[in-house]
């Protein structure tokens, strides 16, 4: 009985070896790994940042994407993808076309409404990209014209809106939706945009400079009366259930999307 006990008191002894042993180059190979990933991320951002310096936002973007692929387990992976979507919008109010845009040359009687309608986007976008003051364009000239369809998909659960383009994340906007859950849940389009919106309250009528008008300085309906996206004079509410059913932005954010998307737009609601 002696030997036994002696003879397993030496297995377990041989083994609290082997483990530690085992623990120690395992925890050399981890940390060699993590100075190799945190060397290879450094790299990688200074490639960014020096296609940044030299303006081309195109080859900063790949570095980005190449980052969130390659380190998805980062701490610095929302930090990316934040400077994607920057990215995103930076490019599309940019006179500098790109695979998701075209070189139109204006002709005679052509206005920027009638351009906006033929490739479905906005006059407000169009102006913004080519740096225009006013609508007054003249023939033969060459503006930059989005052509890529865009999209909206609303989480009520996360409370944010992501504008899509042709499939891709443009960028993600903190919202409020309505309370006890009441934004509708479906697919839906944009019918309507007005800026600086009346607001009619229980039959009263709220004009836009008032305080008390909560719809902000932008409105889109969707085709579902008395629903749509606004702006707020509650900036302190957005991330939460706060609404009446309506889907809530800051006035800046709800600003941004008004000029970028066209009536008809899609517009996907899910919990």
């Amino acid at each position: 009985m002696k030997r036994f006990v002696v003879a397993a008191s030496a297995l377990i002894l041989i083994f609290i070896v082997i483990l530690v042993v085992f623990l120690k180059k395992n925890s050399k190979v981890i940390a060699r790994a993590q100075v190799e990933s945190s060397a290879s991320i450094t790299k990688l951002l200074g490639k960014a940042k020096e296609f940044e310096s030299k303006g081309d936002i195109s080859g900063a973007k790949g570095v980005y994407q190449q980052l969130v692929e390659d380190f998805p387990n980062s701490s610095e992976v929302m930090n990316w993808l934040k400077k994607i979507e920057s990215i995103n919008i930076k490019s599309l109010f940019s006179n500098v076309p790109d695979s998701r845009s075209t070189l139109y040359e204006i002709k005679p009687g052509d206005t920027l409404s009638k351009i906006a309608r033929e490739f479905n986007t906005t006059t407000d976008l169009i102006k913004k990209s080519n740096n225009l003051k006013d609508d007054r364009i003249m023939p033969g000239r060459k503006i930059k014209v989005w052509v890529k369809p865009f999209s909206i998909l609303v989480y009520k659960s996360q409370n944010i809106l992501i504008l899509k383009s042709d499939g891709e994340i443009m960028k993600t906007y903190t919202v409020s939706t309505g309370k006890d859950n009441s934004t509708p849940v479906g697919t839906f389009t944009i019918t309507t945009k007005l800026e600086n919106p009346t607001w009619f309250r229980d039959g009263s009528v709220v004009p836009p400079e008032s305080p008390e008008n909560i719809l902000g300085t932008r409105w889109m309906g969707i085709n579902l009366p008395s629903y749509g996206i606004h702006g707020t004079t509650e900036p302190q509410s957005l991330g939460q259930q706060a609404t009446q059913g309506c889907v809530r932005m800051s006035n800046a954010d709800v600003e941004e999307l008004y000029t970028i998307i066209p009536t008809g737009t899609e517009v996907v609601i899910v919990d």
